[in-house]
């Protein structure tokens, strides 16, 4: 497939967006939005992983989009990454929150804590992870993959809605769908990363490649099974923790749409400018 994003972009501009901020999220999110309305984006990469529920929060236009589909359908490995973030881009989308559930490698990192992470590592393989295969060659770094002004406001949502919040981390990034095995969750903790999750990567980057800011969010779940006598990981017991702390997750999301700059232009808006060699 010819790379589209190497032709002009034909996205909508800020003053006539559909939306300010992005919420890879599900109807736990925006059962409680106002005014929602559920729109269909067709994208150059096929189709996202489903319908976009676009509502106001805090006097913000928000898109959210199950990233796994509703009803959770779609595995890690299988989610069509570019499809989603292309159809944020699309709406006009700048500030763009990647929520993760994940586990924490580290003791001192909890489960039902949440961290707002500052780098991660890719240990994913095959998946399609960039907008750019030419013909101009494009380099956007990722030395910072998240937005620090935004981290900095969802560290300040947080503590002010109570909640235990790790400033920064580290996220490993598996492939999926399988858990880790003992002995590469040890070596991932010797390395002193502290949560392990299978969606950031490639989201994030792509994120930042079409010139949105994003953040994430993990809401620990588990001990990873590496840390000295944790059991196996096991699909339930994340799903259980999860969900009893989904309430404090949607708090601290609607505190950072509060958040939010008007009108202000995102800190990777410009990433193109000097990551094209023409």
């Amino acid at each position: 497939m010819t790379s589209q994003a190497n032709m002009p972009f034909q996205f909508l501009d800020s003053a006539n967006a559909k939306a300010q901020i992005g919420v890879f999220g599900g109807s736990g999110f925006y059962d409680f939005v106002a005014d929602p309305e559920t729109i269909k984006v067709d994208t150059p990469y096929g189709s996202p992983s489903d319908d976009i529920t676009i509502g106001t929060v805090s006097g913000k236009r928000v898109a959210f989009l199950p990233r796994h589909g509703k009803g959770h359908h779609l595995p890690p490995h299988k989610i069509n990454y570019r499809a989603n973030v292309w159809a944020f881009k699309s709406l006009g989308i700048q500030w763009v929150v990647c929520p993760c559930a994940a586990g924490s490698l580290q003791k001192e990192v909890k489960p039902g804590d949440f961290v707002i992470a500052d780098q991660y590592v890719d240990r994913t393989s095959g998946r399609e992870d960039t907008f750019f295969d030419g013909p101009i060659t494009t380099h956007v770094s990722a030395a910072d993959p998240y937005d620090e002004e935004f981290r900095k406001l969802a560290i300040e949502a947080g503590k002010e809605s109570g909640i235990t919040v790790h400033e920064s981390g580290t996220i490993v990034v598996i492939q999926g769908p399988r858990f880790s095995t003992r002995s590469e969750s040890k070596w991932f903790k010797d390395q002193g990363w502290e949560v392990i999750n299978m969606t950031q990567y490639p989201e994030v980057h792509l994120v930042k490649e079409l010139g949105m800011s994003p953040v994430n969010i993990s809401l620990i779940t588990d001990y990873d099974c590496g840390i000295d006598d944790m059991p196996p990981v096991s699909h339930g017991e994340v799903l259980k923790v999860f969900t009893e702390n989904n309430e404090k997750l949607r708090k601290l999301l609607f505190k950072l749409i509060e958040k939010v700059p008007a009108g202000k232009e995102n800190a990777f808006a410009g990433v193109l400018s000097h990551s094209r060699i023409e």
